[in-house]
């Protein structure tokens, strides 16, 4: 049994390194043609529509998500449910992303003068380049194998995981082409352990009265008193028009201790404040504001608008707790 499913990842395995050997040769140049037509069609606000049925089907609905979460805007469209009224959901000069290994597929073929009357491009994954959903695309991409993993050669299973990984490359390197980010992926991704850690320091900042805030002439009993109450090991110094002038942290109270001993008290936040605290904006992601932090080896940063202004205060346990979660 351990022989016979090996042989069968290894028929996989085999029909992936095919088609990476033809993405080196002729299929680079449609490949490199169904890239730039997509990058086109996201710059221009036009929709992606994968559509297919089966097994074809099935990955159609996994090549729009992924497209969908790089940043192209795609739809999935079930070639049987088109004909049927779901046509309304292509608009003129839309990109149809269309699934079919024979290329003969009678509900997809069905569908191609309705698709030409509405000027879709047409961007066909077949193993076949004779067939004739190839020959009515614009742009063929070949996801042919020499064998399936399944031991009749009937089950599609290479042709599907071959449509796949092209399917995937095609909407990543759409996304390489625009530049993503991942700042932008974040804003696609808010839920679940993924949007933890894309998260933004907006959003797990502490704000409003959480934030330790003493002025330039707060006496040290008070500073220290401002610190123990809001719990966060630090306290902002603000300037009478509300700007930030420095701060003051655990590590601070330490080193006036031991220099000024029993005189400490006698300071003002003023007098002990670093006045070049490190900052960052409420905008960069928490893994920023994390990688920040260990480098500068402090447990707390500010957060800042561009003019100064004291948004939150941001401690290296929130993010401990994130990254965990």
């Amino acid at each position: 049994m351990a022989d016979s499913a090996s042989n069968f990842i290894r028929i996989e395995a085999e029909a992936l390194h095919a088609l990476a050997t033809r993405l080196d040769g002729p299929l680079l140049v449609p490949f490199t043609q169904a890239v730039e037509h997509l990058h086109a069609a996201v710059n221009a606000q036009r929709r992606v529509i994968v559509t297919g049925i089966g097994k074809s089907g099935l990955i159609a609905r996994k090549i729009a998500a992924t497209l969908r979460s790089t940043g192209t805007p795609a739809h999935f469209l079930h070639a049987a449910e088109a004909i049927h009224g779901d046509l309304g959901m292509i608009s003129p000069g839309d990109t149809l992303l269309a699934l079919s290994y024979s290329g003969e597929t009678e509900d997809l073929l069905r569908l191609l003068p309705a698709f030409k009357r509405l000027s879709a491009t047409i961007i066909a994954f077949t193993g076949c380049p004779t067939s004739s959903l190839a020959q009515a695309s614009s742009i063929h991409l070949d996801v042919s194998v020499s064998i399936e993993a399944c031991p009749l050669n009937l089950a599609p299973t290479a042709s599907t995981t071959v449509m796949l990984a092209l399917g995937d490359a095609l909407a990543l390197e759409v996304s390489r082409r625009r530049n993503w980010q991942a700042e932008d992926f974040a804003d696609l991704h808010p839920g679940g352990r993924l949007g933890r850690r894309l998260a933004r320091v907006r959003e797990i900042m502490h704000t409003g009265e959480a934030i330790p805030t003493v002025a330039l002439a707060t006496p040290m009993t008070q500073v220290i008193y401002e610190m123990s109450r809001k719990k966060l090991g630090m306290t902002t110094v603000l300037t009478h028009n509300g700007k930030l002038a420095g701060m003051i942290s655990d590590g601070d109270l330490r080193r006036l201790l031991e220099r000024d001993g029993g005189h400490a008290l006698d300071h003002t936040a003023a007098e002990i404040m670093n006045p070049h605290p490190v900052t960052i904006q409420s905008s960069a992601l928490a893994s920023a504001a994390l990688s920040l932090m260990e480098e500068k080896k402090i447990t707390s940063l500010i957060v800042t608008t561009p003019t100064d202004e004291v948004e939150g205060v941001l401690h290296l346990h929130d993010l401990w707790t994130l990254e965990s979660a």
